[in-house]
């Protein structure tokens, strides 16, 4: 009888441990997300002074998070998972409380970019989990003891939870949950072509069972498709599309020029904290600037600092060339835009007539001659490729765990 009580406490401990991971994982393969998240919780509760410390302190939430989830899935250090877990919901179900009461222009950051919950749907969900926490922990005390081999499936989630960290910390995270996402489409190019030039759109036809199938960026299917072909057909309204983000941008002289990432095609790179892109960096970005100019893009730096001050922090080393090169295609648009365009400070992103093909991250720019071949290639396969690719990353990363987790 005892040992099927442990079983049934055992299941629900499951249940949060994989709400925990899920949550902690999302946030590790974003974290300048969950630096964000941090940020504006620190303004919330009044403790802005503490801002230099939110990406330290989101990270380490999202480790925490993460290896509890872990720790809770596997059945190992049951007392610590225990209580790190009742710490947990304990805070931030409080916190959440207060969100739903005060009602911020803010969002909770449970799941990261992924997921978004109102205060109040975000407050059920802790209470709720809290109710499974008292069934699976109290009394708190006979949680039973783990298999030996469960040390190694925590050890090797560790292990990969921190690598996707250091990846993603270091790239760009797998997969975009902000509105600037592959195949999203700018405000600016879809004003521009209202008078009826835009009456077509790229769909990805799969197939399974002999059957084929429809697509959009938006809705790509499972693995279980074939990819078969590409046509671009007239719009429908059963033809699902994602909103179209702004990008609002201006010059020195307070004049916007939204337009320019929105015509033909545009290389787009992206400074939300130009004061710690190293010199060395400011030298690339100048570089490539000139190189994206010269295989016909438009080239385009944005950052959240005035003009003024930029041009004021570019270091001594550059060349008169490459100084004119920052200078001359230098413009303003307020931080979360620029934070949300591209999550790397100095990274790329590609528009083809206002599209949003590809990304990059600022130590990975394209090459003069990658600049030549993206030229010439189509932007509808470079975006599939880049969306696929990134999409496969994220399904792998999870599929990973779970195995792990449950069959090691």
């Amino acid at each position: 009888m005892k040992t099927d009580f442990l079983g049934y406490r055992r299941y629900f401990a499951v249940v949060i441990g994989l709400v925990f991971f899920c949550a902690g994982l999302l946030k590790l393969m974003d974290p300048v997300g969950a630096r964000l998240v941090v940020s504006e919780y620190f303004k919330f509760l009044g403790l802005g002074f503490l801002d230099s410390l939110s990406s330290f302190v989101g990270v380490s939430l999202a480790v925490l998070e993460t290896l509890t989830g872990a720790a809770l899935v596997t059945g190992v250090f049951r007392k610590i998972a225990a209580a790190v877990t009742a710490a947990f919901l304990g805070f931030f179900t409080l916190l959440t409380l207060a969100l739903w009461i005060v009602n911020p222009e803010m969002d909770c950051g449970c799941f990261g970019e992924a997921i978004h919950l109102t205060h109040f749907q975000s407050f059920i969900k802790n209470v709720v989990l809290c109710i499974l926490a008292v069934i699976a922990f109290v009394p708190f005390k006979d949680y039973g003891t783990p298999k030996k081999r469960k040390y190694v499936s925590f050890g090797l989630i560790a292990i990969s939870s921190l690598l996707i960290l250091l990846w993603c910390g270091t790239h760009i995270p797998f997969t975009d949950f902000t509105p600037f996402s592959l195949s999203s489409r700018l405000a600016a190019a879809q004003e521009y072509n209202e008078d009826g030039e835009d009456k077509f759109i790229a769909t990805f036809i799969y197939e399974k069972n002999g059957q084929e199938g429809t697509f959009t960026l938006d809705d790509l299917p499972d693995s279980t498709w074939n990819f078969v072909r590409t046509e671009t057909v007239l719009r429908q309204d059963n033809v699902v599309e994602k909103d179209h983000p702004t990008l609002s941008i201006s010059d020195a002289d307070g004049v916007y020029h939204d337009q320019l990432p929105a015509e033909d095609l545009a290389m787009v790179v992206s400074a939300h904290k130009p004061s710690a892109v190293s010199d060395r960096n400011w030298e690339k970005i100048a570089d490539f600037l000139v190189s994206a100019e010269g295989n016909g893009f438009t080239s385009l730096l944005i950052t959240p600092v005035s003009h003024r001050d930029v041009v004021a922090m570019l270091p001594a080393t550059l060349t008169d060339e490459q100084r004119a090169a920052i200078v001359d295609n230098l413009y303003f648009s307020d931080f979360r835009t620029v934070i949300s365009l591209n999550r790397s400070n100095g990274g790329v992103t590609y528009f083809n007539e206002g599209h949003l093909i590809q990304k990059w991250s600022a130590r990975n720019m394209p090459s003069d001659s990658r600049l030549g071949k993206i030229r010439s290639h189509d932007e509808t396969d470079l975006m599939l490729t880049a969306s696929t690719k990134g999409r496969l990353s994220f399904q792998a990363s999870f599929l990973y765990s779970f195995v792990v987790m449950f069959l090691i």
